[in-house]
């Protein structure tokens, strides 16, 4: 149970948490990202929902890609692609270590969870939005 680790999304930066799974996907964790619907994005929603946007509208022609989700469990694990080598080997293998649920899976509900959050519910100040709102306007 050493080699596996269950990140709770609830709260946590989108980027922070993406950086800490890949970098233990590169050492060897198998890792599991639950509540991906409410990791969060910091910014002004303007400049978040406009950059999502312009990578939805960067698709090929002819269906050939580049291919950007809009499920929030495929943006986190799309975001984690980013930060991997995952066209060498030992970035692929990290990769396939890497799974993200928008839930908490029946099996993972009584496991032990690491929490990165940052921001709590109270904090106003910080301009934040939610990745399930931001799958749900682009």
């Amino acid at each position: 149970m050493e080699n596996k680790l269950i990140i709770d999304g609830t709260g946590a930066i989108l980027g922070r948490l993406c950086s800490y799974a890949a970098k233990q996907a590169l050492l060897g964790k198998e890792i599991t990202i639950v509540n991906c619907n409410d990791v969060v994005s910091a910014g002004n929603k303007k400049n978040i929902l406009g950059e999502y946007i312009i990578m939805r509208q960067k698709d090929g022609s002819n269906l050939k890609g580049p291919f950007f989700p809009k499920v929030p469990e495929k943006i986190v694990k799309r975001t984690i692609r980013g930060m991997l080598s995952y066209k060498q080997q030992r970035g692929e293998k990290a990769l396939g270590r890497v799974m993200c649920y928008n839930k908490v899976p029946a099996e993972l509900e009584s496991a032990k969870k690491i929490s990165l959050e940052i921001f709590s519910s109270k904090d106003k100040r910080a301009k934040t939005m939610k990745l399930s709102e931001v799958a749900r306007l682009i």
